[in-house]
């Protein structure tokens, strides 16, 4: 991926994916934008595939990049109303605060995200999502805050990705080449499908 002006190097990225076979655009929408206290990731799902999911997912992502300062409900309330004419989306964001090391995650729907901690021999969190679609019922959330130590790695993936994906974590390497790795193994190819991913590296 081109640098994001403004990302904090202590945030590794990567992104794979594609688009369902025979669709020339894909509904499933990395965004990244940093903010003052660090950078936000989302991973947003347009439903279906083809053009009018990715209209969806890229009027969502304008919204994000707008508003990536504002809080968590907000956005989501800011999305859901630029989105009711549209197919809807599902989405997953993660607010990274690098001085306070703490991760703040929430999402919208079935993008299935997960923190792990290689210095605690693999262990990981889930993120708490909520039901609902941006665009046609958009929930109250809960963010939840997690402390982050060095090392540590953020996946999401859309549901074009098998949910079983861990093993492919084994080896390392930068964020970039986790995301491939994630997509290669695990890509369903039954729909349009994304992996995020992004490493805590501080110092």
């Amino acid at each position: 991926m081109d640098a994001i002006a403004g990302w904090p190097d202590a945030l590794d990225y990567g992104v794979a994916g594609a688009a369902l076979e025979g669709e020339d655009r894909s509904g499933d929408l990395a965004v990244f934008t940093p903010t003052s206290a660090g950078g936000l990731a989302c991973l947003i799902d347009g439903l279906g595939h083809g053009a009018p999911a990715a209209d969806a997912a890229e009027a969502a992502a304008e919204v994000i990049r707008d508003y990536a300062e504002a809080a968590p409900q907000e956005l989501l309330d800011r999305c859901h109303e630029a989105l009711k004419e549209t197919r809807g989306v599902v989405m997953t964001l993660a607010w990274f605060d690098t001085e306070a090391r703490e991760l703040q995650w929430t999402g919208v729907g079935n993008v299935d995200a997960r923190l792990w901690h290689p210095s605690e021999g693999g262990r990981h969190d889930v993120a708490l999502v909520f039901g609902g679609v941006v665009g046609y019922q958009v929930p109250r959330v809960r963010p939840s805050t997690l402390t982050l130590a060095a090392g540590d790695l953020l996946v999401m993936v859309t549901d074009g990705i098998d949910p079983g994906f861990a093993a492919a974590l084994d080896g390392g390497g930068p964020a970039q080449a986790v995301a491939e790795r994630v997509f290669a193994a695990h890509g369903k190819g039954t729909d349009d499908a994304l992996v995020v991913v992004v490493r805590y590296l501080p110092g």
